[in-house]
């Protein structure tokens, strides 16, 4: 990757190209979350599924039937597959889904991890206040099929946080019957949404992330922490994993000394960390090229050359304030990155906190670039 622009200046139109190459390898080695979810018709599944991962995915993925009830959506950004069972209903409907979903289990077992069905909700509304025996013997199904079920009651009302006793019984009666479940055969309850009438909050969406999480095989964490938006602390955490790493990288770079007119050999190594976070942190796969190349502005310095933009424009933001006149040491290389890497991770977490629209205003637009260049001098 190095030898691409090592040893010369670059202009913007290498590092926008370099960004695109290394995006797209971004977005492929965190590969995609699947997860299976089941239950009865407006027990909530898209409210759930929409309240952890901030997407529309039935709406604005494209959907591929499986079979009569069972349709497979992936999502745009690639991070999040989801098997629906919509209209799920005990019975024979519920056969037809098993048949189905037993085919695709059996039929992805010789593809990579990545591809296979990593998890599956069960959800189950408190207000239905039972728990019927083929419901039982789908859940066992489920888990015959290698794959591990998380129970979820949803639609949970609470009071002073803590759930409303009936739920709570109808969670102890599940767990009492020694199902398959996954983790540690307990019972999830939840609430998706804010209820105006009820004053009841927002509950259990945190613990139902944690049972994932448990679940889930190491392959897939990578996607499901991108596609998710309810724990920042694990994009920052996989964040700082990707700025640690590149810091290495540059401090490398800079073991023997770098004279500043070399200074963008440096570049490429911050391009790649660049990608990785913006892939890390699950951006709008369609706005994260023009994310990019707001950090292409940036590392170019506009019309000018990598190098000396470093120079005049960046290690002055070094903490200390301070660098050798001569050369940039490993020290400096590696301070720089990381104030690169900060900033930018910052802009990210901008730009996924905002609305829908607001976010693609925001990213079509000259703000990334201005906001990122806010954040490296406030480092």
């Amino acid at each position: 990757m190095g030898d691409e622009v090592a040893g010369r200046d670059i202009d913007r139109t290498e590092v926008e190209r370099l960004f695109g190459a290394r995006l797209g390898e971004a977005f492929d080695a965190l590969g995609c979350f699947n997860l299976a979810v089941f239950g009865k018709t407006g027990v909530g599944k898209s409210t759930l599924v929409n309240a952890i991962f901030g997407a529309q995915v039935a709406q604005t993925g494209v959907g591929r039937p499986v079979t009569r009830g069972l349709v497979y959506y992936r999502h745009p950004g690639g991070l999040l597959g989801l098997y629906d069972s919509e209209g799920f209903e005990t019975g024979h409907s519920g056969d037809e889904i098993l048949a189905a979903l037993r085919e695709r289990v059996e039929g992805t077992r010789g593809l990579p991890v990545d591809q296979r069905i990593h998890a599956a909700w069960y959800l189950v509304r408190w207000s239905d206040r039972r728990f019927e025996d083929r419901q039982a013997d789908f859940v066992r199904a489920l888990s015959d099929l290698g794959l591990p079920v998380v129970l979820v009651v949803t639609q949970v009302p609470t009071r002073d946080g803590v759930p409303h006793p009936e739920a709570l019984e109808l969670a102890a009666y599940i767990e009492s019957l020694g199902l398959p479940l996954r983790p540690g055969g307990k019972v999830v309850l939840t609430n998706a949404l804010d209820d105006p009438f009820t004053g009841a909050p927002v509950f259990g969406l945190q613990e139902l992330l944690d049972a994932t999480y448990l679940v889930v095989p190491e392959v897939a964490t990578a996607a499901l922490t991108a596609a998710q938006i309810l724990d920042w602390e694990r994009k920052r955490q996989a964040a700082k994993k990707i700025i640690n790493q590149s810091v290495a990288v540059a401090a490398g770079v800079g073991a023997t000394p770098i004279p500043f007119s070399d200074a963008a050999i440096l570049v490429p190594a911050q391009v790649t960390m660049i990608a990785r976070l913006t892939a890390a942190y699950g951006l709008p796969a369609d706005r994260s090229r023009a994310l990019a190349a707001a950090g292409a502005l940036v590392l170019t310095g506009g019309a000018t050359m990598a190098g000396r933009y470093l120079v005049t424009s960046l290690l002055k933001f070094i903490p200390g304030g301070q660098v050798a006149t001569s050369a940039i040491s490993a020290t400096v290389a590696g301070s720089l990155t990381r104030g690169v890497g900060m900033a930018w991770a910052r802009v990210c977490e901008h730009a996924l906190a905002l609305p829908d629209a607001e976010r693609d205003r925001f990213l079509a637009g000259n703000a990334p670039l201005e906001l990122f260049r806010a954040y490296l001098k406030g480092r």
